[in-house]
């Protein structure tokens, strides 16, 4: 006889920071019906308050280990870390976004909850203990940034921008199920722990179906790759970042990358990691991703050379730094550094996340209310009439490059030492030279704020609350850089043992 579950047995306990997101965002739609249009600044206090209340109760989960649902949710300090990045990429989102959205006529309520489903979605990518499980936060991650890519419409390009972002997306998905469906097959279930223990069994025996488990992890890296925008995933990126708000692109490069890298690490390094073809001390999949991420260094930091738009250099500047964490990923599948380098990639997600909203929160006090103003020529003397924001925005541009005392040096640092020590020097030494590369667009935007004759640009979207973002993202590029440790403390305790079953 079945036993009927009780309320007790699902663990609810520790999915408060997820489910009480949810329930928050789905609440402020409520809401937000009641707030006259005039004052809906409101609903982006409410919005904070929400992933305020988020994030406190996230904290208790950094020394806890433990699943719910019946081990399809897991809690650790892995997904604890993740959540800090997701809800504060969401809280600097917003901070960015509500001056912009009255100012370009956008002001509706909605905006800020589809930013926090979109922000559950990421997080429960980082909880996910099941292909079931990351296929809805997949989803629940995507739709509401559908929706927000166009949030400008009727304007032509946003409207273009939120329908290329869907139709591909779907694709992306329609990969994800065929090969979670493989993956089902071949070891007969969607639940990561038992995926570990019937793969490690059945290669031992010599008796898995290896070809059909080869070819479901394939589709699950296609259809996650679009979501962090690797070669040749990637084709949609410059024109979505490019058409779609630039608070929803400044959130769109971090959020979704983080949630995609999480689902990535979840099954690769912790489900995965004894998929071999023979060679003991690596995984089948290593060299693929090592391809990935070489191929991505490359297309990434050349191609944003030719750029003239600040959105689409930051859109190829984003792929190339999806390109670094697949570094990490790479080295992952080496024998022994799964933890590691997972732990190196965490780090360098959270300095990226405070260096790039940083960026995008220069580029949205230059941008003008009808959305003009996003070309490398707006930076032309801002360092003559907003001499301390362009000082901070060059501040952001070395820590994009890998200079010593700022966060991005720091990620770049741990990315390279783990893929040396893991035996991929020749990537190593492409992720070097790539960097290199980069330092001549970023360095670009310096010279024309510096040593390039103009009156500069007033940045007049730099409000008191765009200003507050920048001064926090800046904080958070620059203490981690001066105090590592800040950073690389948080990360000790994540393991990549997988929990329930």
């Amino acid at each position: 006889m079945t036993d009927i579950p009780v309320l007790a047995d699902l663990n609810l306990a520790w999915t408060w920071p997820v489910v009480g997101l949810g329930l928050g965002a789905t609440l402020l739609l409520v809401a937000d019906l009641f707030i006259p249009k005039e004052r809906k600044r409101q609903t982006a206090w409410l919005a904070l308050a929400i992933l305020l209340v988020s994030f406190l109760l996230n904290l208790a989960a950094f020394t806890e280990t433990d699943s719910a649902f019946f081990g399809m949710f897991v809690v650790d300090p892995f997904s604890a870390f993740l959540n800090l990045i997701a809800l504060t990429t969401a809280f600097i989102s917003i901070l960015l976004s509500v001056d912009y959205l009255q100012r370009s006529g956008m002001q509706r309520g909605e905006f800020y909850a589809l930013i926090l489903f979109t922000t559950a979605g990421v997080m429960l990518m980082g909880h996910a203990n099941d292909l079931v499980v990351v296929f809805v936060s997949l989803e629940l991650l995507s739709i509401p940034l559908y929706i927000l890519a166009a949030f400008r419409y009727p304007d032509v390009k946003s409207s273009e921008s939120g329908m290329k972002y869907l139709v591909l997306g779907a694709f992306a998905s329609a990969f994800f199920v065929f090969g979670a469906a493989l993956i089902y097959g071949a070891t007969g279930s969607t639940s990561l722990p038992h995926i570990f223990e019937v793969v490690a069994r059945g290669f031992a025996a010599g008796g898995a179906p290896e070809l059909l488990l080869l070819v479901g992890t394939g589709l699950v890296l296609v259809g996650l790759g679009f979501k962090v925008a690797v070669v040749p995933f990637h084709m949609w990126t410059p024109d979505v970042y490019e058409g779609a708000p630039t608070p929803v692109t400044a959130f769109m490069s971090v959020g979704a990358k983080v949630g995609g890298f999480a689902a990535l690490l979840r099954i690769l390094v912790f489900a995965l990691p004894v998929l071999s073809t023979g060679a003991i001390e690596a995984s089948a999949w290593q060299q693929v991703v090592s391809l990935i991420a070489a191929a991505t260094l490359i297309l990434g930091n050349v191609v944003a050379i030719a750029q003239q738009n600040v959105k689409r250099l930051l859109a190829y500047s984003s792929i190339a730094h999806a390109g670094y964490i697949m570094m990490a990923l790479a080295a992952a599948g080496h024998a022994g550094f799964g933890e590691q380098a997972t732990r190196a990639a965490l780090v360098y997600m959270l300095a990226y996340m405070f260096t790039n909203l940083g960026a995008f929160a220069v580029a949205i006090a230059i941008e003008k209310g009808d959305g003009s103003g996003s070309d490398l020529e707006a930076f032309v003397g801002l360092g003559r009439s907003r001499p301390l924001l362009a000082g901070i925005m060059a501040f952001f541009m070395l820590s994009l490059t890998g200079i010593p005392l700022t966060a991005g040096f720091i990620g770049k640092w741990l990315i390279f030492q783990v893929t040396i020590e893991a035996g991929l020097v020749p990537l190593a030494i492409l992720g070097v030279l790539t960097s290199v590369v980069s330092a001549y667009y970023y360095i670009g935007i310096i010279v024309r704020m510096f040593l390039r004759d103009g009156e500069g640009d007033p940045a007049a979207g730099g409000t008191r609350l765009v200003n507050g973002a920048v001064y926090l993202t800046f904080a958070g590029t620059l203490l981690p850089g001066i105090f590592p440790f800040l950073m690389i403390d948080l990360t000790r305790v994540v393991s990549t043992t997988l929990v329930g079953g």
